[in-house]
């Protein structure tokens, strides 16, 4: 798969020194998912089977035992994940995944 907007991952990680931990466990989701070859939402779930199937290739992952969570926008056909958005559970929380 091809991720765009890494720099979303970045901006998060050094956004404050509490959110460097989050450096280890979004890069090896990021490599998890540039590995894949997801063609469905099924291919994404039987991947990874803690993520959440929203609406219109929407996804939500849980990242660093649930500590994170990234929402992406998958285009099936042409193997690309949108990061759309990246925070704690208390931000995702305070957003609405299938707009954002």
């Amino acid at each position: 798969m091809r991720v765009i907007a890494l720099a979303t991952l970045k901006a998060f990680i050094e956004s404050t020194p509490v959110h460097t931990a989050a450096r280890e466990p979004v890069m090896a989701w990021f490599r998890q998912v540039k590995a894949a070859d997801w063609a469905s939402p099924a291919d994404v779930k039987q991947d990874v089977r803690s993520v959440s199937i929203l609406k219109d290739g929407r996804a939500v992952f849980n990242i660093a035992g649930n500590k994170y969570r990234i929402v992406v926008w998958i285009n099936y056909p042409y193997r690309v994940v949108y990061i759309r958005f990246i925070g704690t559970h208390r931000m995702y929380d305070a957003v609405d995944a299938q707009t954002i």
